[in-house]
């Protein structure tokens, strides 16, 4: 089994052959880089083949190539890609254009990107079937409404004549499904469909894809760094690691006997494995150069079970039943090295306690936008984002924020830190009202400090990290003199894992993780004791978002700071969080501790956020969530009356759609706005 991954036993639609990309090298310049090198899949017509590892990992590149979509500086030095049988690698570029949108679908990882934002929805999905399908006029439009009826788009004859900017992230993902199916492909590439998408448009993301892909016989490549998703969809997984794929099998042997020390690993990092309180354990370093020659086992100066064989000598494929791994532990006279990794230096946090005076305080706080009238005697509409919010944070503990994408949770945060003016509301700081002078809001920027969900759009390109640092202390006069503030920013770039030297560098020469490890410096650099946190972990691979968030609890321990954490994760709400808010359509549904709302939540909406987010377990997935919540989530422009749930919830009755609850006290700091929360089981008034 020299060189390649078994294959499957099955005629494969896609067979990819010892593929191997070069990117740059040449007479007189540094050495290639090689993000794909001897990669081997197959994937039969009906099947999911899952591509995991680390970003950097060649995941993306290796879907590029199969695709001949590599950039300008790459090449397939090696290798070949069958699609039924024809050499994808052998066609002229007009009929790889051909076969790309036709019988190879792609959906892209950022539709907002993907999508031309100065056309029509209809005119994209157009431009695909005038090209695979000769259908143009009338005979297009009419497909294209298929399509969109197809992948769930309300209303889809009046959406074709809607621009990319008019649809939710989860629309947008729709529409670029509806493209990719524009050419009825053979394959399907999805790489990282449900990226930064909330639980419940990620379920309906992924039921979707597996509809289609029954339905069509599709087979499909998935890219993902989340395991719940591969869990959910996938047949056959496969694990690379820079550049080089580590192990292969099923899914279901994937998930209760991973193989590879490397995919342990991975599973170790995840949130759902670690007590609340207890420090993940992150994997440490991260993926070589890959413009290097490998003399032994890529994994090998990162792996707890090295030994000398490893660095010498690369590993050969190697079977365990069905599953195959790259690794010489799998070797029959090594089988005894194979024992569990026992952590004895995981930390154990102490949590502060629940009754220490709070920092911040939030009371009603609103947030409504005006819209633009559409005609002159039109009545303005108002955009109700945020509506009536409370919500305390005490030194030292974390409140998560959750709920579906535009329910008002980002804007709550920027409401707070008065990014965006509020309507309505009173912040307390220290139990002393902030108003919207100057004196009182440059107070805040020095307390409560913010973390965006993109750190690449949030840190300037121009400004190297050093004075990225430096900008926000320069701003507040805080820091002292020059030397002293290099000194903390030294300081800060060694805290968060980063050597000094590199504060003369710019952004773009950063991974991801290491961005948002920046972003977090800079919110530190004036020494807040509150840090908004919007979605800080949502692009992250799993051993990157196990280091941010341990780096993140070992502050909080230290200087005992507040976290306002906004997110959709809620395997990282159960992990990090003391507390947890729900929201919907800008109000509080439920608020308790982490521990009892998630354990035996009171508000269906709850329970149906629960119910849809995906499991890092073969057999765990059960489709539970009720069907009301396959609908879209209602306009904040024109919430339903009563209870602004109740068009989605299965237990609604009249009263729910007359009035709004009022907040139901279960004891224990827990409380709930629902009629019907006090005649479940389990729940006491």
């Amino acid at each position: 089994m020299n060189g390649g991954a078994p294959t499957s036993p099955a005629d494969p639609l896609l067979t990819v052959d010892r593929l191997t990309v070069t990117i740059g090298g040449g007479a007189g310049r540094h050495a290639p880089v090689r993000p794909v090198e001897g990669v081997c899949l197959s994937i039969a017509a009906g099947e999911t083949f899952a591509l995991v590892g680390e970003s950097g990992c060649g995941k993306s590149m290796t879907a590029l190539a199969i695709a001949r979509l590599l950039p300008e500086a790459g090449r397939i030095a090696a290798g070949t890609v069958k699609l039924a049988g024809q050499d994808l690698l052998a066609l002229p570029e007009a009929r790889m254009r051909e076969v790309r949108g036709g019988r190879i679908g792609m959906i892209f990882q950022e539709p907002a990107t993907s999508l031309n934002p100065v056309m029509t929805i209809g005119a994209q999905i157009h431009e695909a079937l005038a090209l695979h399908r000769g259908l143009r006029g009338a005979a297009a439009r009419a497909e294209a409404r298929r399509l969109l009826d197809a992948v769930g788009i309300p209303a889809a004859a009046e959406r074709l004549d809607d621009y990319p900017f008019q649809f939710s992230g989860g629309m947008k993902q729709r529409v670029m499904i509806a493209m990719a199916l524009a050419g009825e492909p053979e394959l399907l590439i999805a790489d990282e469909p449900t990226t930064a998408l909330d639980v419940t448009i990620q379920a309906q993301v992924l039921d979707l894809l597996a509809r289609l892909q029954s339905e069509r016989a599709m087979a499909m490549l998935l890219i993902t760094h989340d395991l719940g998703v591969v869990a959910h969809v996938a047949h056959k997984v496969g694990v690379l690691y820079a550049g080089e794929l580590i192990e292969t099998g099923r899914r279901e042997d994937f998930f209760t006997t991973p193989l590879h020390p490397y995919t342990r690993r991975l599973f170790a990092a995840l949130p759902d494995n670690a007590a609340h309180g207890r420090m993940l354990d992150a994997l440490g370093g991260s993926v070589p150069r890959l413009d290097q020659s490998f003399t032994g086992c890529r994994f090998a100066a990162r792996c707890p079970q090295v030994f000398e064989r490893c660095t010498i000598e690369a590993p050969d494929w190697h079977r365990v039943g069905a599953q195959a791994a790259r690794c010489h532990l799998h070797e029959a006279s090594l089988q005894a090295c194979l024992q569990p990794e026992i952590r004895t230096d995981i930390k154990v946090a102490t949590l502060p306690s629940a009754s220490v005076s709070p920092v911040l305080e939030v009371r009603d706080l609103a947030v409504h936008f005006p819209l633009k009238k559409r005609a002159l005697f039109q009545k303005r509409q108002i955009l109700r984002a945020v509506d009536g919010l409370n919500l305390t944070l005490a030194p030292g503990r974390t409140l998560a924020l959750v709920g579906e994408s535009g329910c008002g949770k980002t804007t709550a945060g920027r409401a707070i830190l008065r990014l965006v003016p509020p309507t309505a509301g009173t912040v307390w700081l220290d139990g002393e009202v902030l108003t919207g002078r100057r004196r009182a809001i440059r107070k805040m920027r020095h307390a409560v400090q913010m973390v965006f969900q993109d750190p690449f759009a949030s840190l300037d390109p121009r400004l190297t990290i050093g004075e990225i640092l430096e900008e926000g202390m320069l701003s507040l006069g805080v820091g002292g003199n020059a030397a002293a503030r290099e000194q903390t920013i030294d300081g800060l770039l060694e805290r968060i894992g980063l050597s000094p030297a590199v504060r003369g560098r710019y952004p773009h020469e950063f991974s991801g993780g290491q961005r948002q490890r920046i972003a977090i410096a800079r919110a530190l650099a004036v020494s807040p004791r509150v840090i908004v946190c919007d979605e800080p972990t949502s692009a992250l691979d799993v051993s990157v978002q196990a280091q941010l968030l341990n780096l993140m609890r070992e502050l909080q321990q230290e200087r005992g700071l507040a976290y306002l954490f906004i997110t959709h994760n809620l395997a990282v709400v159960r992990y990090l969080a003391d507390e947890v808010a729900v929201m919907y359509l800008g109000r509080i549904v439920e608020q308790g501790p982490v521990d009892r709302v998630l354990a035996a939540p009171a508000h269906p909406y709850t329970r149906a956020l629960l119910a849809a987010a995906p499991k890092a377990d073969a057999q765990a997935w059960q489709n539970t969530r009720p069907a009301a919540m396959i609908t879209e989530p209602p306009s904040p422009v024109a919430p339903p009356p009563g209870c602004h749930f109740h068009p989605r919830c299965p237990l609604a009755n009249e009263l729910c759609r007359r009035a709004f609850p009022d907040a139901l006290d279960l004891g224990g700091q827990w409380n709930v706005r629902c009629h019907r929360a006090a005649e479940q089981e389990g729940v006491q008034k």
